[in-house]
């Protein structure tokens, strides 16, 4: 069984990530997404949030792609998380040429570290290239409307936490 590991803070999961966990999912017989717990970044919604939200949007794309796909909150090295679940492919998503250069280092890392997993890039689609959950969450808090970049029950989460400016 071929595990792979697709990491994030997910906060929230945009539309984006769905499209790299669907992706993702035709490569391996399992696929883990691992939750990222960065306290560096401050997230919006909580551990427990954050995981729900993608365990709700993943058993859609299991139901679908038949993959077995699980959250796994984690907080050490990704490198320790993916032995951790017996991950042989460490998933990244890349939006443009500023994230390869990040990436490009990670995996040299990754592979002085552990060098029996591989690290596995897919692009998103062209018209989810540009979603990141930092813009969604600005233009959540100024009053736009998320929709397009986010599914309606993380639009709901977003609302809850920004009432004011909900659509």
């Amino acid at each position: 069984m071929r595990t792979g590991l697709y990491p994030g803070t997910f906060d929230p999961i945009t539309l984006g990530h769905i499209d790299i966990i669907k992706r993702a999912s035709l490569l391996v017989d399992r696929l883990v997404i691992g939750v990222a717990i960065n306290r560096d970044k401050h997230p919006l919604f909580t551990l427990e949030e954050r995981v729900a939200m993608v365990e709700a949007e993943s058993a859609k794309l299991s139901a679908l792609t038949g993959t077995q796909i699980v959250a796994h909150p984690f907080e050490n090295l990704l490198i320790d998380c993916a032995q951790d679940v017996g991950a042989s492919i460490i998933i990244r998503g890349l939006r443009a040429v500023a994230d390869f250069e990040y990436e490009y280092q990670m995996v040299g890392m990754n592979r002085k570290l552990n060098s029996g997993v591989d690290t596995v890039f897919l692009m998103a689609e062209a018209d989810r290239q540009a979603i990141a959950s930092k813009l969604v969450k600005e233009i959540a808090r100024l009053g736009g409307d998320v929709s397009p970049f986010v599914t309606p029950a993380v639009k709901a989460a977003l609302d809850v936490k920004y009432p004011h400016k909900s659509h």
